[in-house]
C-alpha cells in the first residue's frame, strides 16, 4: 500500500515538472522566435552583396562568362522577409517610432488605456494586410508567375505578407492581453469604446473629400500614440474604405513592391556597419585620437567630443546611435575634467545630430529613394553642412570653456603619440574610406559599399578589436534588424499613403495653394523651414522625410530649387529636431547617459540650437555651400 501511495504522489509531481518544462520552452520560443531568422537573414544578405561586389572585380576576371544575376534578387527577397519579421519584435518591445506628446501628459491609468487603443489599431492594420496577403497568394496560385532571375514562383517571396503581418497581429494580441491584465476590464472597455468611436465614421459614410479622410485620420492616429508607420497605413486604409480611392486589394501588393528595392537595402547595411563598429570598440579609439589632436586646447575635451561625433557620423549614419556610442565615453570624461553635466550632455546631443548630415546618412538614403535622385550626390552634398555644423559647435564649446575656465589637459603630446593614436584607430578610419571611396570612384553603388562596410565592420569587430563575441553578436544583428525595419515599415506604409496623395493630386493642390499666396522663392523656403523646424520638434527625421517629401518637393521644384539641394535642406533642418523638445531623441539619450533632468539639458542646448539654425539658413540661401562638391559626381 505504501509503495503504491508513494507512486501516486510522485506522478502529479512528475506531471507538474513536465508542465513547467513545457512552459519554459514556450516562453523561450516566444521570446526568441524571430531572432534566428533575423540573424541568419541579415548575415546572408551582407555576405551575398559583398560576394557580388568581389565577384564583379575579382572572380569574373579569372572565370570567363561567370555571372550572378540571381544573387541580387535573392538578397532583395531575404531583405523583405527579415524586414517584416523584425517588425513583430518591435511591436513586442514597443520600440516603434511614435509621437508621445499627449501620452506623456496622461496619468498612468490613462496611459494604460492609450496602449489598449494603440494595440487595437495596430491589430486592425495587421489583420487587414494579413487577409489581403492571403487573397494575393490565392491570385498567384491561380495565375502563377516566376521571378526573372531565380525563376522561382513569386508565391514564395510573397508568403512573407501573411506570415509577417500574421506575426504582427499575434504580437499585438499578446501585448493587448498583457495590457488588459494590467489595466483592468473597466479601463479596457473605455479603450474599446474609443476605438469604436474612431472607426464609426467609416461605416456611416460621408461625401468628404479624400484629403480630409487621409489627413484627418493620420493626425488623429498620430496624436493618440499609434506608431507613425501604422498611422500612415491605417489612414490610407480608412481613406480607401471611405472614399474608394483605389482597390483595397492593392494594399498588400504595395506593401511588398514598395520595399523590393536595391537602394533601400543600403539602410540595414549602414545601420549594421555602425552597430558592429560601435560594439567592436571603435568609439574608444576615435576619442583617443581626437583627444590627442585637440585635448591640449581650451575646452579640449569638448572639442574632441565634437570631432569624435563627426568621425562616428561617417560610420553610423544615425544621430541617436552617435550620441549613445560617444556620449557614454565623453560625458563622464568631460565631467571628470570639470565640465558641467548639463553642458556635456547638451554638447554630445547637438554633435550627435551631425550623424545624419555627414555620409553615410540614412535620412539621405530615404530622401533619395522618395525623390528619385542620386544618393551619391546627396552624400557628397551633406559633407560641407556637416563639417560646418561641427565647426560652429566647436566655436560655441570654445567660448563656453574659456568663459568657465575649462582648460585642456596639459600632458605632453608629440608627433609620435599622435601617429600612434592614428595607427590605433586605423581600422575605424578605413570605414568612411570604404563607403565614400567605393561610391565616388564608381566601383560600388551605395548599397554595395554599405554591405562591404558592414562585412568589414563585422570582421574588424570580431578579429581585430575583438569587441564582438559570442555573447553579443546575436544582439548586434537583432539591433541592426530592428532599427532598420522600423524605417523600412515607414517607407512601405508611406508608399500606400503616397499613392493616395498622387491619385487625388493632393501635392499639386497644396503647391497651387502655396504658390497662390506667394511665388517668391525665398519666402516659400522660409515658410518650409519654419514647417520643418516645427515638425522636427515632435516627429523623427526619417518619418518626416517620408511624409513630407511628396508634398513639398513639387512646390520647391516649381520655384527652381534643385531637388538635391532641397534634400540637404530637409535633412539639416530636421537634424535640429534631434535636440529640440518635446521629442528631441538625442536629448533623451544624453539625459540617460549623464543622468540629468531634461529641463537642465534643454536650457544648455539652446546656444547650440541657435548656431545650427544659422548654418541651416546659410545652407538654404547659399546653395553653393552644399552643392559645389556634387559637381564632381556624374
Amino acid at each position: 500500500m505504501s509503495k503504491t501511495s508513494n507512486e501516486n504522489q510522485e506522478l502529479p509531481k512528475s506531471q507538474a515538472n513536465q508542465t513547467t518544462g513545457w512552459l519554459k520552452w514556450l516562453k523561450i520560443i516566444d521570446e526568441n522566435f524571430e531572432k534566428p531568422f533575423l540573424f541568419v537573414g541579415l548575415l546572408a544578405i551582407i555576405l551575398l552583396i559583398t560576394y557580388q561586389t568581389v565577384h564583379r572585380y575579382v572572380i569574373s576576371t579569372f572565370v570567363e562568362g561567370s555571372t550572378l544575376v540571381w544573387l541580387e534578387e535573392m538578397a532583395r527577397f531575404i531583405f523583405i522577409w527579415i524586414s517584416y519579421l523584425a517588425i513583430p519584435l518591435a511591436i513586442k518591445n514597443r520600440s516603434n517610432i511614435r509621437v508621445d506628446i499627449i501620452y506623456d501628459k496622461l496619468s498612468e491609468r490613462w496611459q494604460g488605456v492609450s496602449w489598449i487603443i494603440v494595440d487595437i489599431c495596430c491589430l486592425v492594420l495587421s489583420a487587414v494586410v494579413f487577409v489581403m496577403g492571403i487573397d494575393h497568394l490565392k491570385m498567384m496560385m491561380e495565375f502563377p508567375q516566376t521571378s526573372p532571375a531565380l525563376q522561382i514562383p513569386f508565391l514564395i517571396p510573397y508568403l512573407i505578407l501573411p506570415i509577417g503581418f500574421g506575426l504582427m497581429a499575434l504580437r499585438c494580441i499578446q501585448d493587448l492581453v498583457k495590457q488588459i491584465m494590467k489595466t483592468g476590464i473597466k479601463d479596457t472597455l473605455w479603450g474599446v469604446l474609443f476605438c469604436i468611436i474612431i472607426f464609426i465614421p467609416l461605416f456611416i459614410g460621408s461625401d468628404l473629400p479624400a484629403i480630409i479622410w487621409l489627413f484627418g485620420y493620420f493626425i488623429l492616429f498620430l496624436f493618440i500614440g499609434v506608431p507613425i508607420a501604422m498611422a500612415l497605413g491605417l489612414s490610407a486604409l480608412a481613406t480607401i474604405a471611405s472614399a474608394g480611392t483605389m482597390p483595397i486589394e492593392y494594399v498588400s501588393q504595395i506593401a511588398f513592391t514598395s520595399i523590393d528595392s536595391f537602394p533601400i537595402m543600403a539602410i540595414p547595411f549602414f545601420v549594421a556597419a555602425g552597430v558592429f563598429m560601435g560594439a567592436g570598440g571603435l568609439s574608444k579609439r576615435l576619442l583617443a585620437l581626437a583627444d590627442e589632436l585637440l585635448g591640449s586646447f581650451t575646452g579640449g575635451m569638448a572639442l574632441a567630443t565634437v570631432a569624435t561625433c563627426m568621425f562616428f557620423a561617417a560610420i553610423s549614419g544615425s544621430g541617436p546611435a552617435t550620441v549613445a556610442a560617444i556620449g557614454s565615453l565623453t560625458i563622464p570624461a568631460m565631467v571628470e575634467r570639470g565640465y558641467s553635466k548639463s553642458f556635456s550632455a547638451a554638447l554630445v546631443a547637438a554633435a550627435g545630430a551631425i550623424g545624419v548630415m555627414i555620409p553615410p546618412s540614412n535620412p539621405f538614403v530615404v530622401y533619395g529613394v522618395q525623390a528619385q535622385v542620386s544618393i551619391g550626390k546627396l552624400f557628397m552634398g551633406g559633407i560641407v553642412p556637416g563639417v560646418l555644423t561641427g565647426i560652429v559647435l566647436m566655436g560655441v564649446s570654445y567660448w563656453y570653456s574659456k568663459k568657465n575656465g575649462w582648460k585642456g589637459e596639459s600632458r605632453k603630446r608629440t608627433s609620435k603619440s599622435i601617429m600612434n593614436a592614428f595607427w590605433d584607430a586605423k581600422w575605424a578610419l578605413m570605414v568612411p574610406v570604404i563607403i565614400l571611396g567605393g561610391i565616388y570612384s564608381g566601383l560600388m553603388t551605395p548599397t554595395e559599399s554599405a554591405a562591404v562596410a558592414a562585412f568589414y565592420g563585422l570582421v574588424v569587430g570580431i578579429f581585430v578589436y575583438k569587441g564582438i563575441n559570442l555573447k553579443n553578436i546575436v544582439s548586434c544583428f537583432i539591433e541592426s534588424c530592428s532599427t532598420s525595419a522600423i524605417i523600412i515599415a515607414l517607407m512601405a506604409m508611406a508608399t500606400i499613403f503616397g499613392n493616395i496623395l498622387t491619385i487625388e493630386q493632393i501635392p499639386e493642390k497644396i503647391a497651387a495653394w502655396m504658390l497662390a499666396l506667394t511665388d517668391n522663392k525665398f519666402v516659400i523656403l522660409l515658410l518650409i523651414l519654419a514647417l520643418l523646424l516645427w515638425i522636427g520638434t515632435f516627429m523623427e527625421a526619417i518619418a518626416a522625410i517620408v511624409i513630407l517629401t511628396p508634398i513639398l518637393l513639387p512646390i520647391v521644384t516649381q520655384v527652381n530649387v534643385d531637388p538635391i539641394h532641397f534634400g540637404i535642406i530637409m535633412v539639416v533642418a530636421l537634424s535640429i529636431g534631434f535636440i529640440t523638445p518635446p521629442v528631441g531623441v538625442n536629448l533623451f539619450i544624453a539625459c540617460g547617459v549623464a543622468r540629468v533632468k531634461i529641463e537642465d539639458i534643454s536650457k544648455a542646448v539652446l546656444p547650440f540650437v541657435l548656431v545650427m539654425i544659422v548654418v541651416l539658413l546659410l545652407v538654404t540661401f547659399v546653395p553653393s555651400i552644399s552643392l559645389f562638391l556634387t559637381e564632381f559626381i556624374k
